[in-house]
């Protein structure tokens, strides 16, 4: 998606996929999160392992509350086409800003919803996570800000 695209593509291609352990470890232990109840989105400001992507996911259900892979999969799919057709909205915040973000989507729930039971509660949480890509300042940024 880059800024001379005047359409909006709702795709998920293999290279916005966060795959790298690396990145994966660090948004559990360094990362920070915005959570609304079904859902958590952990995320982390870092450069991304493929070249010109400002932004890569991954998305994740509790084995432990869904034993039956058929039910975890059902929820991971749901999740990816919400998110796949808002992420534009964080793409073109992380392209104003130049920033680059890692996040992991968890569902947290007991039960399977229904599309739009998910679709709800996903926004909610993703409307605090673009907040807080807002109000986000890189460290030297806020060094320069606190010496003037």
């Amino acid at each position: 998606m880059s800024s001379t695209n005047s359409a909006i593509k709702f795709t998920l291609n293999k290279s916005e996929r966060l795959s790298s352990r690396k990145i994966i470890a660090g948004l559990y232990e360094s990362g920070f999160f915005v959570a609304k109840y079904p859902i958590r989105i952990n995320y982390q400001f870092t450069d991304l392992p493929v070249k010109d992507m400002r932004l890569q996911a991954m998305f994740s259900v509790s084995k432990r509350k869904f034993s039956r892979a058929v039910d975890r999969n059902r929820i991971k799919r749901l999740l990816r086409e919400i998110y796949r057709h808002q992420k534009h909205q964080l793409y073109t915040r992380l392209e104003d800003k130049q920033l680059k973000l890692a996040i992991g989507v968890i569902f947290t729930g007991n039960q399977i919803l229904d599309y739009w039971q998910m679709e709800t509660a996903f926004h909610k949480t993703y409307k605090k996570l673009l907040q807080a890509v807002d109000d986000y300042q890189p460290e030297n940024e806020q060094a320069l800000q606190t010496e003037e």
